[in-house]
């Protein structure tokens, strides 16, 4: 899931049914926020849970119903694509949230590139020093 004009935020889940997919959406997005997404039956009931929720067809040639769109999180997943394609070319169900974090933290960066490299730094433990 993205935020529009925030970050994207990735999860491994077993399937693309509404009891797995449901309850990530109710753990990460408050209730009454404009939630945009295609017609997959996973998201079939979200104005139940208290969500505003749009939808687009693609099946049926459409991508952007006024301010309903799924463009930046299609990028996202595109980017993924061609990065396990190109570079990695298979990734294990094991390290996939490896695999899924090093992208979302690409990806949340696009903006502010210039800051991935500190950051990177910054993650990497401090060596103890041995006598």
């Amino acid at each position: 899931m993205v935020e529009r004009g925030g970050e994207v935020l990735t999860r491994v889940i077993p399937n693309r049914r509404r009891n797995s997919v449901v309850p990530h959406i109710l753990t990460f997005v408050k209730p009454g926020t404009k939630v945009a997404t295609d017609i997959a039956k996973a998201f079939i009931n979200l104005h139940d849970e208290g969500f505003q929720h749009g939808t687009v067809n693609h099946a049926a040639g459409e991508y952007v119903r006024g301010p309903v769109y799924t463009n930046t999180i299609e990028s996202f997943w595109a980017m993924l694509k061609l990065g396990i394609q190109g570079t990695h070319i298979w990734v294990s169900e094991k390290h996939l949230p490896k695999y899924l974090a090093e992208f979302e933290f690409r990806f949340n960066l696009l903006r502010d590139p210039h800051l991935m490299f500190d950051l990177l730094l910054q993650a990497l433990p401090v060596p103890t020093a041995t006598r």
